[in-house]
């Protein structure tokens, strides 16, 4: 299959072919070492954001351009890894131009002097669509790319490796299947054999990669594929990380492929698991009793666990690239003052200790960031505990059996919570500073993420905890909610997250704002008196508003401004409103009732219990109510608070409509607020 030059090896190592920011020299440099201890070969030049490589491909490099190349090549070989210069002109190439041709043969021919042996030619994400001229020119796209690139080959001596990337690279993209395509039927029984050829496998991010697909696609190609394996890639989505291990290919595919080259995280760092699990796959030996479908000689487990204890050891090594200066270095003497090491005294704040990195951090991290197609065993147990609270928030209120297991459910999530609060406060102290930037977006959005869901689950719980003033929230900051531009629209499609990983995500709830009957009324008492608990208990002066005699047959028996809010679980609020506060009967704040009567003459309270976490069913309700009460004659409307009843304050003052009364003689307990109608 190939040219003439030595037995050929097994392809293994990676591929730079994402779309975004290149890795520095520093880093490819650091790359090859790597790969030289951990047994890989082969490096992969393609980045798709060289705009030498794809956009501008006809241009040369510069005299600096080329000594940074030459020095990369040398660095390569340096380290026994075969570098190898791909060039991606199928966005606007003519291919029936000779002046293209040569344009395509002078760029290799220059990146040939500067050391480099091995090529390829990459033909992927491109329109599949002819000019004028190559229509004339050829019978079909296909025959155009192997045309080319056979010429190209044979112009630079049939290098010993020369990788083509079809523009149908995977079986999804060939029409109607893989045995029947035209394409890649072409593409086999054309290109001369020592041409390999490039395969992502069933999908561009395939799941599973079996050896039943490799041997249909082998026996259309004519030869092995070489695997560009987009598994760990997630430059297709930038809240993305991934860090679980090389799986889902069995080592019974080895001797049946060519080469495996991981395309992994556009962030160079946290590839660090992808490559190293890679090498110990590449490693394996199938055993006589592989089938494919249970390997017997790699373990993901096993190699993920020796990844992570390597990658360890690289976080807390100061002298890695991206550590602290070392204690003497001249930098840090340069820095020394005469001040001297600060002692805290017996009454002083003790000073900050960092705790050290661990391995159980690590896997918690790999865990939380596992791979395209599936969450690490501590990120799904999460979920489905999330899920299971949710749905059983009923329970927590209950004195029962089932209210003990509900709390004890929830204390294990928040535990599970805290541990991904440790593993960033102790990834944030790491000494390798590098590997912690290239991760910190990505840490710091999922320790937010479960913050807000930890509060909403302690929300939930009640038992005397107020409920959380973030959850009601009509204006939160920023950093209180996921997304963007990008979420909100997507969130505006049909069937999204139809795809999410979480095969049972929570439903978005439904809620139904409809007038009082007289069979709620015990539920509204109920709601009232409980909400009442969790402010802390005591008297107030809404009791004679919630009287049964307002109930039965009086102003709040029926009618537009006594509203409820309801749920799948039943009712889950309320917002009652009298139109004239002097029908209340006599009480303790009457006469302060009466001296807000000229402007605000009517009285509301609104309530909802803890499981009601979106503020839109609460403003819809109230707007109602208010609109009812302008409906009746009012010119304005107040309600009474307690000061520790966070949640309803926030939300009142966020709607921004209602102001602060002044209440002459009131007690400290009360806040009053009114809107005019």
């Amino acid at each position: 299959m190939s040219g003439t030059g030595p037995p050929q090896r097994f392809i293994s190592g990676v591929v730079e072919g994402f779309y975004g920011r290149p890795w520095t020299m520093e880093q490819r440099t650091q790359l090859f070492k790597r790969e030289q201890t951990w047994g890989l070969n082969t490096y992969l030049y393609a980045p798709k954001d060289d705009y030498k490589h794809r956009m501008y491909w006809r241009d040369l490099y510069s005299a600096e351009e080329g000594e940074q190349l030459k020095a990369l090549i040398s660095a390569a070989h340096q380290h026994d890894v075969e570098f190898i210069y791909a060039l991606s002109p199928g966005l606007d190439i003519t291919f029936s131009n000779p002046k293209e041709v040569s344009a395509l043969q002078r760029k290799l021919d220059q990146v040939q002097g500067f050391g480099c042996r091995s090529f390829s030619l990459l033909f992927d994400d491109i329109e599949a669509e002819m000019c004028r001229a190559d229509r004339e020119a050829f019978s079909s796209f296909a025959h155009a790319q192997v045309a080319v690139t056979n010429q190209v080959y044979l112009h630079l001596g049939q290098p010993h490796t020369f990788l083509f990337c079809p523009t149908d690279y995977c079986a999804a993209f060939c029409t109607p299947s893989v045995s029947q395509s035209a394409y890649l039927l072409t593409v086999g029984g054309g290109l001369l054999p020592g041409i390999d050829v490039l395969w992502t496998g069933p999908k561009v991010v395939s799941h599973v990669i079996s050896v039943e697909s490799i041997d249909e696609v082998t026996s259309v190609l004519k030869r092995a594929p070489v695997i560009w394996d987009n598994i760990h890639a997630n430059d297709y989505d930038p809240q993305r990380l991934f860090m679980g291990p090389f799986k889902d290919r069995p080592s019974a595919l080895i001797p049946k492929l060519r080469g495996v080259l991981t395309n992994p995280n556009c962030e160079f760092h946290p590839n660090f698991v992808a490559i190293h699990t890679l090498a110990t796959w590449c490693r394996s030996v199938p055993s006589a009793g592989d089938t494919g479908e249970e390997d017997q000689s790699y373990s993901p487990q096993k190699a993920l666990s020796l990844a992570l204890t390597d990658w360890l050891q690289v976080f807390l090594n100061p002298d890695q690239p991206g550590g602290p200066q070392k204690k003497g270095s001249p930098d840090e003497e340069a820095m020394q003052t005469d001040v001297g090491v600060y002692v805290p005294g017996p009454g002083d704040h003790p000073l900050y200790t960092a705790e050290p990195l661990t391995l159980a951090d690590l896997n918690l991290l790999s865990e939380l960031f596992y791979l395209p197609y599936e969450y690490g065993p501590r990120a799904r147990s999460m979920l489905q505990q999330l899920d299971w609270l949710r749905a059983h928030s009923t329970a927590a209120a209950a004195d029962n059996d089932q209210s003990a297991e509900w709390h004890s459910q929830a204390q294990a999530f928040d535990q599970m919570c805290e541990a991904v609060v440790q593993m960033f406060t102790r990834l944030s102290n790491a000494p390798n500073r590098r590997i912690l930037y290239d991760l910190y977006d990505y840490i710091c959005d999922i320790k937010s993420g479960v913050g807000l869901a930890r509060a909403h689950i302690k929300t939930l719980g009640g038992r005397g905890a107020r409920p959380s003033a973030q959850v009601l929230n009509l204006d939160p900051e920023p950093w209180g909610f996921r997304g963007g531009l990008s979420g909100e629209i997507q969130r505006m499609l049909p069937c999204h997250g139809n795809r999410d990983l979480f095969r049972t995500p929570p439903m978005t709830a439904v809620y139904t704002v409809r007038p009082l009957r007289p069979d709620d009324t015990v539920t509204v008492q109920r709601i009232f008196k409980e909400m009442q608990r969790e402010e802390g208990g005591g008297a107030t002066t809404l009791q004679p508003l919630m009287s049964d005699g307002l109930f039965s047959g009086g102003p709040l028996a029926s009618g537009p401004c006594a509203l409820v809010l309801e749920d799948e679980e039943g009712l889950c609020g309320y917002a009652l409103g009298l139109p004239d506060a002097s029908h209340a009967p006599p009480n303790t704040q009457r006469a302060l009732w009466d001296s807000l009567s000229a402007v605000y003459p009517s009285l509301i309270t609104m309530q909802l219990l803890p499981r009601v976490t979106d503020p839109a069913p609460a403003t819809r309700m109230i707007g109602c109510l208010l609109s009812s009460l302008k409906s009746c004659g009012s010119r304005g409307a107040f309600c009474e608070l307690r000061p520790n009843d966070r949640r309803m304050l926030d939300f009142y003052t966020k709607l921004g409509s209602f102001k602060t009364l002044p209440l002459a003689g009131a007690p400290q307990e009360v806040i009053a607020l009114g809107t005019s109608l």
